[in-house]
């Protein structure tokens, strides 16, 4: 990957007590993303929910590919970790997480990667109902206004549907989902949408060769591409063939926000992972997840 300056003055929330966890959200989310994840994980973690370059309440970069937000983490995991760290990451976070681990093998104990979009955002996004998606999404907020207007302006975004015509966003996602999406909008730079729509996201992150250098256990969290879920089957295959040590595990049926959809299950899933990573089982056993 190429060289690029990480940003400063990230903002990120600490909670809880034990071993670094530093979570990493997916594209237009922030920190508060993992709040049904929190209690539980900081049992016997100490989270750190970190707001990505040009999100929540970090301040506004210069440039938003993939590599720029990996140059921010390696950062931060090389300055502020005192020891290794376990890296769980949602959708830009996933594809983060694993740069991370191949660029830190030292610093790194374990990923989670909770549907990587990889191409399905990259140079494979042209004509797909994300493309339309994202670019409702940087309309909505470079025209901001309240919380309402926001969720409003989302609902009306029109999205290819598979067997021809469209459809209203809000037809496929509750209100609920729509208004949590429009608060981060309203704090979101709209150009970290330009790269993305563009189909130049992952430029200079060499997908897959970057996994094969992965060298720390990686738990795959895959959700249902025909529920909405980005990671298609065919890189979830080579996701776990190139990495040595990866399990995968899949979500019929939920789409991408496996973390916010369906937290028990990735909870369950996660501590069954950490055992490889720090826990014994019974010290596991102990924690409410």
């Amino acid at each position: 990957m190429s060289e690029v300056p990480p940003a400063t003055n990230l903002q990120r929330s600490t909670c809880g007590s034990g071993p670094v966890l530093l979570l990493l959200h997916g594209v237009t989310r922030c920190g508060p993303d993992w709040e049904a994840l929190l209690p539980a994980l900081a049992e016997h973690w100490t989270v750190v929910a970190l707001d990505q370059r040009g999100h929540g309440a970090s301040p506004r970069g210069d440039r938003y590919l993939v590599t720029d937000y990996v140059a921010d983490a390696v950062r931060i995991v090389r300055e502020e970790a005192a020891d290794s760290v376990v890296l769980f990451g949602h959708s830009l976070g996933a594809i983060v997480a694993a740069a991370v681990a191949a660029e830190l093998p030292d610093r790194v104990r374990g990923i989670i990667l909770e549907d990587p979009p990889f191409h399905t955002m990259g140079n494979r996004i042209g004509g797909t109902a994300w493309e339309a998606q994202f670019l409702g999404m940087r309309a909505a907020a470079e025209t901001g206004g309240s919380t309402e207007d926001i969720t409003d302006s989302l609902a009306e975004i029109r999205l290819p549907a598979s067997g021809g015509g469209f459809k209203r966003l809000g037809d496929l996602r509750d209100r609920a989902s729509l208004a949590w999406s429009a608060q981060c909008l309203a704090q979101l730079d709209p150009e970290v949408l330009t790269p993305v729509i563009e189909g130049r996201w992952l430029d200079g992150y060499a997908f897959p060769e970057v996994l094969s250098r992965v060298r720390c256990p990686a738990l795959l969290l895959q959700a249902d591409p025909g529920a909405g879920g980005a990671l298609t089957d065919a890189d979830a295959e080579t996701v776990v063939e190139v990495i040595p040590d990866c399990r995968h595990v899949r979500f019929p049926g939920c789409g991408h926000n496996l973390h916010r959809d369906q937290p028990g299950i990735v909870l369950r899933a996660f501590a069954d992972f950490a055992t490889s990573c720090y826990f014994s089982k019974n010290e596991l056993t102990k924690a409410p997840l």
